[in-house]
């Protein structure tokens, strides 16, 4: 019976592993092509750590128009 167990417990934790690594390269990979493509530049919200000062200014402006399909954001 623990034996039976411990099988079970040993093909699910292989089977979350290769779940989530799978998982991972695929967020990588989309985020390469939407930065590729030029929908998005993560690269400058990594800079949002390193600039979080009050007087700094936004990562991105915010839109006026209500009406843009991203939520307003340029």
């Amino acid at each position: 019976m623990l034996k039976n167990l411990a099988n079970i417990q040993a093909y699910t934790y292989f089977g979350i592993v290769v779940f989530l690594t799978i998982f991972l390269y695929v967020y990588i990979y989309y985020l390469y092509s939407r930065q590729k493509s030029g929908h998005k530049d993560f690269e400058k919200y990594g800079n949002m750590a390193l600039k979080d000062d009050i007087h700094d200014t936004p990562v991105e402006g915010i839109s006026k128009d209500k009406n843009k399909k991203d939520g307003g954001v340029k």
